[in-house]
């Protein structure tokens, strides 16, 4: 018997991923969702299924106000660290006005 913990499976989830869950998150079902961005209820699908590739920009920051998800959780699945606006953080030593 071994005494090394299992490691449970990790999902990794995609930006498809992360738009549904922002969705139902929100309480919307795809046709509001598309009602609030202006986009038809096809696309909301083809964006959460992957059938359109990568979302641009607009869409993705349309879908998080209309969500109130963060914009930076939807790119890359990381959640904001409060306070942190996404600056570069001053160089050590550097005095904060």
């Amino acid at each position: 018997m071994s005494t090394q913990p299992t490691v449970g499976i990790i999902p990794t989830f995609t930006i498809h991923d992360r738009l549904r869950k922002a969705r139902e998150a929100a309480g919307l079902d795809q046709v509001q969702l598309a009602d609030i961005i202006g986009m038809s209820r096809t696309s909301v699908s083809n964006y959460e299924t992957g059938v359109m590739a990568k979302p641009r920009k607009i869409v993705v920051n349309a879908w998080a106000l209309a969500t109130g998800v963060p914009v930076q959780w939807l790119e890359t699945g990381v959640a904001p660290v409060p306070g942190d606006d996404g600056a570069p953080a001053p160089p050590a030593g550097a005095g904060g006005g």
